[in-house]
């Protein structure tokens, strides 16, 4: 087992630095030059050599590498263009939004889709199956954005329930601040509940029909026993491969979501960023966002060997 969470480890390590070279890289050919949207068009070509020396971009593009990589590593995530301020704030401040957003979402993806799912496999053909089928066809084919704006328009704009935007932060309270979640959580879990709960179905479908479940109703348990007791559990590996896929998804989609309802987030960070040219806050926020997604990936990786002995006995 150590010998295999060293090598995972090193795996992970490996994927990180050669996605932080692909970020860098990617970055530097974006069309723009920071220096200039920084100083403006009017700007004098000898105040553009200077403030580009300055910000290190007139370095070879391996030694700009280098220096953030290490800074990086230290802790120092470097300085804003256009905020003037360390990176690392800006990002830590954003954070405190789009970590509950994504939280709140995967909870309400979980609670809506696996039962659903569960239900419609042990009602095959039935009601709850029909209704599951129905509710996954919509969630697939409706974009979380439209969703979004339709949630806004109902519960904003109409009956004024909810706030059509903005976040007041946590220290206006825990359910202020939840309140302005709830409906960008919707609209970022519908989607993603609605492949959950096609691929629960599926996979309890699979384990229903499996030896060991025939063998647990032969030996005179009930039905909803060997559902819950035998199925689920072993159809939880391809739901946490879903789980694991969904949360790549939630971090690409709280990009629109956030601005739809402007919440001050990383995926409105990262999109500000773009526009602003403001190259070292979208290195950080990508890289920051590619770590996310390896280091769930790592632990849905690890949580098969918990939730699955053979995978441990083939360790």
């Amino acid at each position: 087992m150590i010998a295999l969470l060293s090598r995972r480890l090193a795996g992970l390590i490996v994927t990180l630095a050669v996605v932080s070279l692909l970020i860098f890289a990617v970055m530097d050919l974006l069309p723009g030059d920071p220096a200039s949207i920084m100083l403006g068009t009017s700007a004098s070509p000898e105040t553009l050599a200077t403030l580009r020396h300055e910000l290190g971009l007139d370095q070879p593009l391996l030694w700009r590498y280098g220096e953030w990589l290490v800074g990086v590593f230290r802790g120092n995530l470097g300085q804003s263009y256009t905020y003037g301020v360390p990176v690392a704030g800006l990002i830590l401040e954003r954070l405190a939004v789009t970590l509950p957003l994504a939280l709140l979402a995967i909870a309400l993806s979980v609670a809506v889709a696996i039962p659903l799912g569960v239900l419609a496999a042990s009602h095959r053909g039935g009601l709850a199956d029909v209704v599951a089928s129905i509710f996954s066809q919509i969630g697939i084919a409706v974009p979380g954005f439209w969703v979004a704006l339709l949630l806004i328009m109902l519960f904003s704009t109409t009956l004024g329930w909810m706030p059509a935007g903005g976040f007041p932060g946590w220290s206006s309270g825990i359910w202020s601040a939840l309140k302005a979640l709830i409906m960008p959580a919707v609209g970022l879990a519908l989607p993603q509940a609605a492949v959950l709960a096609r691929v629960t179905r599926s996979a309890v479908l699979e384990t229903l029909h499996e030896d060991f479940t025939r063998t647990a109703r032969a030996k005179g348990l009930s039905k909803q026993r060997v559902l819950w007791r035998h199925s689920v559990p072993n159809a939880l590996v391809p739901v946490l491969t879903i789980l694991g896929l969904q949360f790549t998804f939630l971090v690409a989609g709280a990009v629109l979501v956030e601005n739809v309802f402007n919440l001050p987030g990383l995926g409105r960070l990262a999109y500000q960023a773009l526009s602003q040219r403001d190259i070292i806050v979208m290195q950080d926020v990508v890289l920051l966002f590619a770590g996310l997604v390896i280091v769930m990936n790592f632990i849905v990786d690890l949580s098969y060997l918990a939730i699955d002995p053979r995978l441990r006995k083939g360790v």
